[in-house]
């Protein structure tokens, strides 16, 4: 993509002749890069304009032997380090960094493994780091190598891996900041984590988990949408020299002090010290920003989170507000000494800002953020607190794009009060220029809206590669497109300031935007953006002043006139030099920009501008007739009022980031997309020909088997209002495999009757071959009936996000309907949406049901409604003792909406109904439940409802082993449930298993079946002697699965045990690091939900 245009087509000579040519031309390499441009490696030193990710690219070229790549296409992850690859720029160790791009696929990262464990690899590179550079959509399928890898550790290279927090929306096309994917990742394999919080401070925080590898495996994640895009200015960004110098000096440090035996936490904080000593910075493995005694604290992770919050926190607490945050840096290891140290005493109210994976995970309360799973834990184990604070879970979607306004509304949600009275109403308005982190006196903000084929899509770069060429100021700038709206929308946002901006989100208080397009002016509120006083620049060709009615909407007139804007038309068509060449459109406007927005620099500016592109000759010609193609218009008084009868729907005000480039213009069709029953048959019927081969599913990211029902019973009797069953299935010949507490994830079907009815209401043919998204990989498409989509793919009778009514709205013709459904899926529809998701418990069968004028196409509900998801229950039995069938204990979950309507969870509705013999299709997923490596320690077990599932499983496995002659250690099982004579699950088989002496101890609570009601904590504290000696004396490991509200009452008794035991030995003991101790011995377990 080249700043200067293409030359005219138009005729070779005019009136008027154009100026020589080539100009200079200012080429756009990839959006990862500094203004777009290719940047040396030795010229990333001291002051320097670069990006978050380009600072990441050097860190892990200069300090590794080798780089494997995992970019995405369009993403731009390594395009630095293969340029610097490829011009054989050598290393801090004095040879080029391999660079490899590799495939994103299952296996990926095999070579990198083998490649370290060669019998050829030079053993004087031991010492070396290798790394990868890779997005958190690639982790899944690098995830059984570095499994591999952290066993393997001991006798491996440093290993460290930078990963942009960006993926694809499932159910939609937005680019979303990814954490999820990470984190699961770090607590499944136990490596490090460390975040970034801006880009000031990347190259640090990639220099830092480096030499954390030297420790432990390591992931370094920082935002890749937003932060990692941005070119802005770093003042102490280190060279090469300056990275090596340090590393060593730092690593040689920090071995000295690593005494044998010291804990991970203790090397990690060790190592941040040296660190901080040598650099100079104050980094912290947590940091504490806002109220020296605050009521609330909000806990974030990530790098916008973070920066933004600490911002919020800051302003809200110069305006009274007492409340903070606790920003984490190094989630993994993480270490809650240190978090408790920061964290106020004067602390009531914790709201843990903690990312899922969508919507439907939001609204879900069984689905509980990573970060408030840790928090909860450090909080019920410190003992610090006479009265421990309340912990919120404020779960957000990977969609979310934070601004102040929604941070504020965050800390809004852990007081009862307004955290200032004088943001009430803004935060409560989602006013955006309700909350300033900038200071307007000293900052300059400018907006570029265009299309992304438009002559001047390119000019907001040169504009900010020219404004950067003051060495008093700082700038930043960024990009983003839209390719699904006009054909394909840019935006761009370019700061200018005499001080450092760390603002990550976009530009609300603009002192200049300019309009490529009217009619964007028809789908979003740019107004919105700008500030009082501001000045707005259209694009648009041939208007006289009495036809700005027409031309201009309504609400963009009024709005303008509400901010007592500047209008500037913009005409470049009016200069004969452009008219006869449209590539001199762009330094037109360049200068018209200078002209409306710096009119005080317009001669410096262009002085810069030739500098960078063009030529002052060229400049200088079009800046004199300028006159002819900008003119300002005088708002007329009347546009402040409004029409009568006229209603104007509620806009967005920013684009929605759905690539990092323009899409490609061809509308070329993969021919691997079946579109109708006679491709499918072709490829059928003519094998060799259509190069067709028959496999299980070896696109599918999870494994899955097909096995048939064997025996489905109600556990509970048919009066009992809750049904939990037992139901086993006969693996046949499937080939399933799975161990002692895993799960079954079950892939269910839809209700049939519900389909049809769907279908019938809706018109539909259901014998149509359509094309859908894979429930278990929705980036891998399907072929599919009407019928199977409905019944296999689409969640049709989930539960719809937010974005569903606003991407419905779209297709409504009524506009009542389409104003409702807007209002739904924006801000002020929040309560009712709310009430719809919460009491109502709609489905998008509903919703499509409840708004008939919006009636999308089969392929685009496809689009818009959610692929379904499998389920995943704790296996109740063990393969050893039933090597041909797996068990599951599950309760029905079912409710009676407002309208009387019976309601169902689909997949244990669907489980209920199965027939003996009816086939179904399951995988599996792997736990924490895992029995203790010897058969003689302990097992005490505590269950609730379905909990006991894994211990059925548990038991039978000790049963086994104790009939192969084997000894075994004590058996403690807890259950809780209601009554004794409804759910006492299992009953029987318990009572067998403790007469057979596999269970040494059988705990029952039923709460409800006497006046006082006992809970699972009372049996255990009534048998503390027999919890000592089989989890203190005999060293036994403790389980507990179900609900989380028993965690803080059993694990006191856990400590008073430990306590207890102490005191009779006549030793000192912390029950709370015992705790802690136990749990890093995978001695205390937890599965809660």
């Amino acid at each position: 993509m080249f700043f200067q245009q293409a030359e005219s087509n138009g005729p070779a000579a005019g009136p008027v002749q154009g100026p020589e040519k080539p100009y200079k031309k200012f080429v756009q390499e990839s959006s990862s890069l500094p203004f777009g441009q290719n940047i040396p490696l030795p010229s990333i030193t001291g002051p320097t304009y670069v990006t978050a990710q380009s600072l990441i690219q050097q860190v892990a070229y200069c300090l590794s032997d080798r780089l494997w790549t995992y970019s995405p296409e369009t993403f731009d992850l390594d395009t630095a380090v293969k340029n610097w690859f490829r011009d054989g720029t050598q290393n801090s160790y004095g040879y080029p960094t391999n660079v490899e791009s590799m495939q994103i696929r299952h296996g990926a990262a095999s070579i990198a493994l083998g490649y370290m464990f060669s019998k050829d690899f030079d053993l004087q590179k031991r010492h070396i780091p290798q790394t990868i550079l890779a997005s958190s959509s690639s982790l899944p399928y690098l995830h059984s190598i570095l499994d591999q890898l952290s066993l393997l550790y001991s006798v491996a290279n440093p290993f460290a891996a930078h990963v942009a927090a960006v993926d694809f929306a499932g159910g939609s096309s937005s680019l979303v900041t990814d954490y999820v994917s990470t984190l699961n990742l770090v607590e499944e394999l136990g490596f490090s984590l460390v975040a970034s919080s801006s880009a000031y401070e990347s190259q640090h925080m990639a220099l830092f988990a480096t030499l954390l590898a030297n420790i432990v495996p390591t992931l370094h994640t920082y935002d890749g949408v937003v932060v990692s895009r941005e070119t802005t200015r770093v003042i102490d960004a280190l060279d090469m020299s300056g990275l090596h110098s340090n590393y060593t000096t730092i690593l040689q440090h920090a071995s000295s002090s690593h005494q044998k035996g010291i804990s991970l936490d203790v090397k990690v904080q060790r190592l941040l010290e040296a660190f901080n000593g040598e650099l100079g910075t104050d980094y912290g493995l947590f940091e504490y920003h806002g109220s020296s005694s605050p009521e609330a604290v909000l806990i974030t992770f990530g790098t916008v989170e973070s920066s933004l919050s600490a911002q919020v926190a800051t302003l809200l607490e110069k305006a009274g507000a007492r409340l903070g945050v606790l920003n984490v840096r190094v989630y993994r290891p993480f270490v809650e000494d240190e978090f408790l140290k920061l964290l106020p005493s004067s602390t009531k109210t914790i709201g843990v800002l903690g990312q899922v994976t969508d919507s439907d995970d939001v609204a879900d309360h069984g689905v509980k953020s990573a970060l408030y799973s840790d928090v909860v834990a450090a909080i019920t184990f410190s003992g610090a607190f006479q009265t421990p604070p309340t912990v919120i879970d404020i779960k957000y979607p990977r969609e979310e794009v934070w601004t102040p306004v929604s941070i504020a509304a965050a800390f809004q949600l852990m007081l009862e009060k307004p955290v200032t009275q004088s943001q009430e109403d803004r935060i409560s308005n989602q006013n955006t220029q309700g909350l300033q982190l900038l200071d307007s006196t000293s900052i300059q903000q400018y907006t570029f809206w265009d299309t992304d084929t438009s002559s001047s899509a390119s000019t907001p770069l040169v504009l900010a590669a020219a404004l950067a060429k003051d060495s008093s100021s700082n700038v930043t700038t960024r990009s983003r497109h839209d390719n699904l709206v006009q054909g394909g929308l840019i935006r761009t946002d370019i700061r200018k300031s005499k001080q450092t901006v760390d603002a990550p989100y976009s530009i609300d208080a603009a002192d200049l935007i300019y309009i490529g397009d009217p009619k964007l002016l028809e789908l979003y509120d740019v107004v919105k953006g700008l500030k009082t006083g501001g000045k707005l620049l259209i694009k648009i060709s041939g208007v006289k002043d009495d036809e700005l009615e027409t031309r201009l909407p309504e609400a963009f007139r009024k709005a303008v006139s509400a901010q007592d804007g500047e209008l500037f038309f913009f005409d470049p068509a009016s200069v004969e030099l452009v008219s006869n060449d449209p590539a001199l459109e762009n330094y037109l406007l360049q200068i018209a920009f200078l002209r409306a927005g710096l009119p005080n620099m317009e001669k410096t500016g262009l002085e810069k501008l030739a500098s960078v592109n063009a030529s002052s000759d060229i400049l200088s010609q079009l800046a004199k007739d300028l006159e002819y193609a900008l003119r300002k218009i005088e708002v007329p008084q009347d546009w402040k009022t409004p029409q009568p009868d006229s209603e104007s729907a509620v806009l967005p005000s920013d684009i929605k980031t759905n690539d990092f480039v323009a899409f490609d213009k061809l509308d070329t069709e993969p021919p691997t997309y079946l579109r109708d029953w006679k491709t499918a048959a072709k490829g059928l019927a003519f094998k060799e020909a259509y190069r067709t081969r028959t496999a299980l599913r070896p696109d599918l990211a999870t494994k899955t088997h097909t096995v048939r029902v064997m025996e489905n019973r109600r556990l509970t009797p048919l009066t009992y209002d809750r049904n939990i069953f037992h139901i086993e299935f006969d693996l046949g010949e499937s080939g399933l495999k799975y161990e002692i507490g895993e799960a079954l994830g079950i892939h269910a079907e839809n209700d049939d009757a519900q389909v049809e009815e769907f279908i019938k209401f809706y018109r539909l043919d259901p014998e149509e071959i359509v094309e859908v998204p894979s429930r278990e990989n929705p980036s891998v498409l399907e072929n599919r009936t009407v019928w199977q989509a409905l019944m296999l793919n689409i969640d049709i009778f989930g539960r719809p996000p937010k974005r569903f009514y606003e991407a419905l709205a779209e297709f409504a013709d009524d506009p009542s309907e389409k104003h409702e459904l807007q209002a739904l899926g924006g801000p002020e529809g929040a309560n009712e949406f709310k009430r719809r998701a919460e009491v109502d418990t709609v489905t998008y069968a509903d919703i499509l049901l409840e708004f008939p004028s919006a009636h999308p196409s089969f392929h685009d509900i496809v689009r818009i409604v959610n692929p379904m998801k499998r389920r995943e229950y704790s296996i109740a039995s063990c393969q050893k003792v039933t090597p041909n069938s797996v068990a599951l204990m599950i309760v029905v979950v079912g409710w009676v909406d407002p309208k009387g309507r019976d309601r169902f969870g689909q997949a244990t509705r669907y489980l209920n109904k199965l027939k003996v013999g009816t086939p179904v299709t399951v995988s599996i997923k792997p736990s924490v439940m895992k029995l203790p490596p010897n058969s003689t320690q302990p097992l005490i077990m505590a269950g609730l409802g379905t909990g006991l599932a894994p211990f059925r499983a548990f038991v039978q496995y000790r049963a086994w082993e104790k009939a192969q002659g084997k000894e075994i250690g004590s058996v403690l099982l807890y259950m809780g449930s209601r009554h004794q004579r409804e759910e006492y699950c299992y009953g029987e088989e318990w009572e067998a298993y403790q007469d057979a002496g596999v269970i040494t101890l059988l705990g029952r609570a039923f709460s409800r079946d006497q006046p006082q009601k006992i809970y699972i904590q009372d049996r255990m504290r009534q048998t503390m002697a027999d919890i000592i000696q089989a989890y203190l004396k005999e060293e036994g490991a403790f389980y507990l699965c179900g609900p989380t509200w028993p965690v803080p009452d059993v694990t006191n008794v856990l400590e008073d045990a430990i306590a207890q035991d102490a005191k009779a030995l006549g030793k000192k003991t912390d029950p709370h690091k015992e705790i802690e101790r136990l749990k890093d011995q995978l001695r205390y377990v937890l599965e809660v939900y």
